[in-house]
């Protein structure tokens, strides 16, 4: 099963999950706010790549931006919709013309990408000379290993190879709600080849930990000052 099927089929319950206030608790309280600092102020027009269901969409427009999102689920399309623009496409075939954004979001999308090599290349033709893409990826370190047990202190164990990760299939069940994730981080040489081969200069890398007052809400999150577990790039096409 391609990816683009996996989270086609999720579509529904995923969307359940991001919108009922909450329940997605290191989005809300850790990541996204975390992201959100590397994020240029609202300019021309801002491309969200794999916009899901709209959340991150919608707190850009909120913030200004003139939001297109674009996914490749009909389903996460339809609920987006319901928040900004958005339309059913390929994140390796956009259906933009060259230079039409000058701000790309891809928040946790591109590890989600069944060709994220060849989205990150579509991510410099439709950007603007002296646009910006802002990308969050599950952290590539995280990828390589797990915690031993759910203790706050527990060890971190490489199982497997940093350099062909294998992907991770979890499943949330909580108030009702259940959603199969399915995680595949990428190295961070892949990563940074994807966007020296498309043209684009990295220019801010960040490894974001938990705030005190998210430690205080979920003490677990403390371990992630210990072992990262998102990553957040931006970039910028001459």
């Amino acid at each position: 099963m391609s990816l683009k099927e996996f989270w086609d089929n999720q579509a529904e319950a995923w969307g359940r999950f991001a919108r009922r206030p909450g329940h997605d608790r290191y989005h809300e309280g850790f990541n996204f706010p975390a992201f959100l600092e590397l994020v240029p102020p609202a300019g021309k027009r801002t491309l969200d790549l794999g916009c899901g269901e709209g959340r991150v969409g919608a707190e850009l427009a909120r913030r200004g931006h003139r939001v297109v999102g674009v996914d490749a689920s009909a389903v996460m399309v339809e609920l987006a919709r319901e928040r900004h623009e958005a339309q059913v496409a390929d994140a390796a075939a956009l259906p933009f013309e060259d230079g039409a954004f000058d701000l790309v979001v891809a928040y946790m999308s591109v590890m989600n990408f069944d060709e994220p090599e060849r989205a990150i290349a579509e991510v410099a033709r439709v950007l603007e000379p002296g646009g910006r893409c802002c990308t969050a990826v599950v952290h590539p370190f995280d990828g390589a290993g797990r915690f031993a047990g759910d203790e706050p202190d527990s060890p971190f164990v490489i199982t497997g190879s940093y350099f062909e990760q294998e992907p991770k299939l979890w499943r949330s069940d909580r108030d009702g709600i259940e959603v199969t994730f399915y995680d595949r981080a990428l190295p961070l040489q892949r990563l940074f080849d994807a966007h020296e081969a498309a043209g684009l200069l990295v220019e801010a890398v960040r490894e974001p930990i938990p705030s005190d007052a998210f430690i205080e809400e979920k003490p677990i999150a403390v371990r992630r000052r210990r072992i990262p577990l998102f990553l957040h790039l931006r970039a910028v096409k001459p």
